[in-house]
């Protein structure tokens, strides 16, 4: 596919920043000004709390230098009442079954970058990406030029003895693995498929064979690896594809993004040969690259071989660095990471555009079309590293929330239902870790069965848990906190469903009455019924709700929201059921 980033195109989302409105700084806003603390620093918290924080544990920081990356947390990966936290020296798994007091259940130290995590079953996948990166997982490095010691890819451990975890399978690549996404194949039990982002410089042929930093049908750049790993066999795991997701029409390797400035006034992008994450939804055979220069879309019905579908550039973005799907797959949030993660973006000087997440509508032709900005409302200090990094949705029925790391600008809330006009609606906050520029802060938050996880880069690991406010009701709360997973996987994403159940039909009336979409007089009817019927059981409840059902049927016309109103009846018959 060529590109087709038109002027059109390009005019459209310049004009999109007009929806944004500047980054707050009054003094009013709690979040400002914060005492300055590695463990008492001030804090600052909106219709959260916070559950409980755990340090790192003895030997997972260095008291010398809070900000040594040698000890820094990275991203989170769950499986059933378990978290398990990467990062630079290794993983560590928090049993998490009593939220308020996490026990440190495994620490395996294994180095070699960033550490990023996924989980499957009784496999745990990790990115490797350092020069020091070593086969053994040691912590000695690698010191020579070409080296049969060192390792740069994905590791596969078999965690099945949490307490003796072993490394299964190391598949090499020629870049390493910064991130990778974990893909299931609905129509494939047997094997899971592993999608390698690689951002590090190429390795010599002498060291691995076939890796060339050329631009040409040999490079190793502009591509990724799909490593295929047998389930029964993950030993037998190998690179299957390694798809060139950036050409173009003509079959140039390099045919998109080739890196630059895109006119005064804008950012200054790197040339897209790579891809920071692509997150996969494979319920609708789609998954959402973030690569350098490009934001693209990609058609993954047959895992093993994506193809591109469109591509997009946005003028106000450095970096384009993550991405995440609403549960309709109708939205697509990018996030651009603007200085790296190390560098304070978040200050009242920086552009609301730059450092932000871009909303992009995606249509039934499958192209996508921006409509518009979040970035974090509140200004953050010199001393604060602070961009748009992870987060994930909050499964709240009926609405697009997501919670969301800004490193030291904290964990902001927000509902982008309407993708032109996304809004807070909770917070949390702390203050900078030291009196100068210091990494730390939240690299990632989460919501996984009924709480908020953050992995803190500097100070360990929190949980949170929402409050009921004006943004959301304490039956939305309820309805998020009844879907329940066994595994989450950051880069992973699976369909959203909720039970019968009745505060998912109250959530749907809650949100109604929020929007002013039925009178008053009729919400209190419609909650009377469904009180009624809860309270009766078997024929009494059917009949009730049914009576309900066909009741709000003429409520579709009168409202202002329709598609809710239709929501709920779907919610009240699978009531009645």
């Amino acid at each position: 596919m060529t590109r087709h980033c038109s002027a059109v195109r390009l005019f459209a989302i310049a004009a999109a920043t007009a929806l944004l409105p500047a980054l707050a700084v009054q003094a009013q806003d709690p979040r400002v000004g914060l005492k300055t603390g590695f463990r008492d620093a001030g804090e600052a918290i909106k219709h959260l709390e916070l559950v409980s924080h755990t340090p790192k544990p003895d030997g997972w920081f260095n008291p010398q230098q809070l900000g040594d990356f040698a000890f820094a947390n990275s991203d989170l990966a769950f499986q059933k009442n378990l978290v398990f936290q990467g990062g630079w020296r290794g993983w560590q798994a928090w049993d998490i079954s009593n939220p308020k007091a996490p026990v440190l259940r495994k620490a395996f130290v294994c180095q070699g970058g960033q550490g990023d995590l996924s989980v499957y079953g009784k496999l745990l996948f990790m990115s490797v990406e350092d020069l020091g990166g070593r086969m053994d997982c040691g912590v000695q490095g690698v010191f020579d030029t070409v080296s049969t010691e060192r390792f740069r890819g994905v590791r596969i451990f078999d965690i099945s003895d949490i307490d003796n975890p072993k490394q299964v399978a190391a598949v090499q690549t020629c870049r390493g693995s910064h991130t990778h996404t974990l893909v299931t194949d609905p129509k494939d039990k047997a094997n899971v498929y592993v999608y390698v982002q690689g951002t590090g410089p190429v390795r010599s042929p002498n060291e691995l064979a076939g890796c060339h930093n050329t631009t040409d049908a040999n490079s190793a750049l502009f591509r990724i690896e799909v490593i295929k790993v047998p389930l029964a066999a993950p030993q037998s795991a190998e690179i299957v594809n390694m798809p060139r997701i950036f050409a173009d029409g003509q079959g140039n390797v390099a045919g998109l993004w080739q890196g630059g400035a895109h006119g005064d006034g804008t950012q200054s992008s790197g040339r897209t040969d790579q891809c920071h994450d692509i997150t996969a939804y494979p319920e609708i055979g789609l998954a959402a690259g973030a690569c350098s220069g490009n934001g693209i879309l990609l058609d993954i019905k047959d895992p093993a071989n994506p193809k591109r579908i469109d591509e997009v550039i946005d003028p106000n973005f450095a970096y384009w660095h993550s991405a995440t799907f609403n549960n309709a797959g109708t939205t697509v949030l990018f996030t651009d990471e603007w200085g790296g993660g190390t560098a304070p973006r978040c200050r009242a000087s920086d552009k609301p555009t730059w450092g932000a997440n871009a909303l992009f509508t995606l249509g039934s032709n499958r192209q996508l079309k921006q409509v518009g900005y979040y970035k974090l409302p509140a200004a953050q200090a010199d001393t604060e590293n602070c961009v748009a990094h992870n987060g994930s949705l909050i499964p709240v029925p009926g609405r697009d929330i997501m919670a969301q790391a800004w490193y030291q600008g904290g964990m902001s809330i927000f509902d982008f239902t309407n993708p032109a006009k996304p809004v807070e609606i909770a917070y949390f906050d702390r203050g900078p870790i030291a009196n100068e520029l210091t990494l730390a802060g939240y690299w990632s938050t989460y919501w996984y069965n009924g709480h908020i996880i953050g992995s803190e880069i500097g100070r360990g690991l929190d949980i949170f848990a929402l409050q009921p406010s004006e943004f959301l009701s304490a039956n939305e709360i309820e309805a998020a906190k009844l879907v329940k997973v066994d595994e989450l996987n950051p880069q992973l994403q699976t369909k959203i469903v909720w039970p019968a159940a009745f505060p998912v039909a109250r959530s749907y009336v809650d949100q109604l009455a929020r929007n002013d979409a039925l009178s008053d007089t009729r919400i209190a009817a419609i909650n009377k019924s469904l009180d009624a019927a809860e309270k009766a059981s078997g024929s009494a409840r059917k009949g009730g709700l049914t009576l309900l059902a066909s009741q709000l049927a003429s409520d579709v016309s009168k409202s202002t929201e329709p598609a809710r109103v239709r929501a709920l009846i779907d919610a009240v018959k699978a009531l009645a059921k």
